[in-house]
C-alpha cells in the first residue's frame, strides 16, 4: 500500500499522525478489510482501537450491512447472552417477550466486540459457537438460528496472561486472533502528540467560540515528554481543559504542568499481585494483619540496631554524641532512667532541654556486664534475636486466641467470625489451617 493511500485513509477516518506503527497498523487493517477473518485489535484504553474496527467494515464488501460496537465490560453478566443471542418470551424474569440479539440483528454486517477480555466464560462459549459456524441460540430456546457475522474484536489486556489465569477460553483466543493488529500508545507516536493536541485546540476554539491555544517550544517538549496513560482521551481532556481555562492562548511549559497530573509512583518496598494484594519477594500473599506485623517486627530491628549504636558510642567515651542519638529518638527512650555506674563512661548522660536524664543502664540496652565499657576491646552486645523470636510467638498465640473466641462468639460460624476479626473468610481459613484449628 502506498503512502498517498494510506495518508487517504487517515483523511477519511479522521486519524492524525504519522508514526510508522501507526501507518502499519493501518496498512494491516485495509489489507484485512475484504476478507472474512476475523480481527483482533491490542492496544492500551484511549489509544483509538474503535476508529481500526470502522477502517475494516467501511473498506470490506459488508460496508453496507449494519455496523455495532458493543463493550463487554459494559454488559452485566447475566444479561450478556440475552443482549448478543436475543431471547424468547418469558425466558427469565422480566422476558415478557421475545428479543432479537446482536448477532441476529446484523447479519451480514459487522460486530465490534470491545473489551472482550471482560466476556464471561460461559458466553466465550456461545462466541466460539458463532464463529466456527455461524449457529447460535436464543436465551430460553432450543432452536439453531444461523447468522452470517464478521467479528473484529479488541481487548487492553493481554490476553495470553487471561488464557494462563483460566479468565479467557485458549481456543476462542486462537480463534479471534486469526489477524492481530496493535495500537500503538501515545506516548509511542513522538511528533504526533503534538499534532493531535493542535487538532484538538483547533476543534474546542471552534466549539467555545475562542482563540486556539497555542503552546511555547518549551512546552511541545513537556507536552511530549508526558506518557499520557490515558492516551488520546487524556490529550484531548487536557486540550479542552487548557482551551476553556485558560485566559492567555499562548501556554509555557510551566502553565502546562498544571494541567498534566503527577505520575503516581509508589515507593513501598513490596510486590503486588496479580490479584491485586501484596505479596513477599517469592509471590506468597500478605494478609493486612501479616503486613502489621512484619512492619512491627522491623521497627523492633531498627530500634535494636539503634541501641547498639548508643552503646558503641557511649563505650568509646564518645558520650555526647550518644546523648545526642537519645535525644533524636527520644520517643524510642522514653522510658530509659537507670542510675550510673563507675567506669570511664558513666557519666549521666543529660538531653539539651534539662528535662530528664538519659542514663544508660547496660541491662536496658541489652549488654551482659557494666563492665564492659572499661574495656573497648571486649566489648560485647547480647544477642537479642531472641527477643523478636519470643515476641512472634506471642503475637501468633494472641491470634489464635482471638481466633477461638470469636468462633465461639458466632457458635463456629466462620462468615460472621471473620467480619467481626475484620478479615476476609479466605484469610480465616487459612489461619484455621496454619493453627491446626480446623476443627474448632
Amino acid at each position: 500500500m502506498t503512502p498517498s493511500e494510506i495518508q487517504s485513509i487517515k483523511q477519511r477516518f479522521g486519524i492524525i499522525g504519522n508514526a510508522p506503527t501507526l501507518n502499519y497498523a493501518i496498512q494491516v487493517a485495509a489489507q484485512v478489510a475484504p476478507t472474512d477473518m476475523t480481527v483482533l485489535i491490542t492496544g492500551e484504553s484511549g489509544s483509538g482501537k474503535e476508529s481500526f474496527s470502522k477502517i475494516i467494515h467501511a473498506l470490506s464488501p459488508r460496508k453496507h450491512g449494519q455496523f455495532i460496537a458493543i463493550n463487554c465490560g459494559a454488559i452485566p453478566e447475566g444479561t450478556i447472552d440475552s443482549e448478543l443471542f436475543g431471547h424468547e418470551k418469558g425466558s427469565f424474569t422480566g422476558a415478557q417477550e421475545a428479543r432479537k440479539g446482536y448477532f441476529e440483528v446484523t447479519n451480514g454486517g459487522t460486530i465490534f466486540l470491545d473489551e472482550i477480555g471482560e466476556m464471561p466464560l460461559g458466553t466465550q462459549a456461545r462466541l466460539l459457537r458463532v464463529l466456527e459456524n455461524g449457529e447460535f441460540i436464543r436465551v430460553g430456546s432450543s432452536k439453531v438460528q444461523k447468522t452470517d457475522v464478521r467479528v473484529v474484536a479488541a481487548t487492553n489486556v493481554n490476553l495470553l496472561d487471561a488464557v494462563r489465569e483460566g479468565r479467557f477460553r485458549e481456543d476462542l483466543y486462537y480463534r479471534l486472533n486469526t489477524v492481530p493488529i496493535t495500537v500503538p500508545p501515545l506516548r509511542e507516536r513522538g511528533d504526533d502528540i503534538y499534532l493531535l493536541f493542535r487538532k484538538f485546540a483547533t476543534d474546542f476554539s471552534d466549539r467555545y467560540r475562542v482563540k486556539p491555544i497555542s503552546l511555547t517550544s518549551d512546552a511541545v517538549q513537556e507536552l511530549q515528554r508526558f506518557r499520557f496513560p490515558g492516551n488520546i482521551r487524556q490529550l484531548k481532556n487536557v486540550a479542552e481543559q487548557i482551551s476553556v481555562l485558560e485566559t492567555d492562548r499562548e501556554i509555557d511549559s510551566r502553565g502546562l504542568r498544571r494541567y498534566l497530573p503527577q505520575e503516581q509512583t509508589s515507593q513501598l518496598p513490596m510486590l503486588v499481585s496479580a490479584a491485586g494484594g501484596a505479596t513477599d519477594g517469592a509471590g506468597n500473599a500478605y494478609s493486612e494483619r501479616d503486613l502489621l506485623y512484619k512492619v512491627l517486627f522491623d521497627m523492633r530491628r531498627d530500634m535494636t540496631d539503634l541501641k547498639k549504636l548508643v552503646l558503641d558510642l557511649a563505650g568509646g567515651q564518645r558520650p555526647h554524641e550518644a546523648q545526642e542519638l537519645l535525644r533524636q529518638n527520644s520517643h524510642l527512650f522514653s522510658n530509659v532512667q537507670v542510675s550510673p555506674y563507675d567506669g570511664p563512661a558513666a557519666r549521666p548522660l543529660r538531653s539539651d532541654a534539662g528535662s530528664s536524664d538519659f542514663i544508660l543502664n547496660p541491662r536496658d540496652l541489652a549488654v551482659e556486664d557494666a563492665t564492659d565499657y572499661e574495656d573497648e576491646d571486649v566489648q560485647r552486645v547480647e544477642d537479642i534475636s531472641h527477643e523478636t523470636e519470643e515476641e512472634t510467638l506471642s503475637l501468633e498465640a494472641k491470634e489464635k486466641e482471638m481466633i477461638i473466641k470469636a468462633l465461639k462468639k458466632h457458635n463456629n460460624k466462620r462468615k460472621y467470625a471473620a467480619h467481626d476479626l475484620g478479615i476476609s473468610e479466605r484469610t480465616l481459613y487459612r489461619k484455621l489451617k496454619q493453627y491446626d484449628l480446623e476443627q474448632a
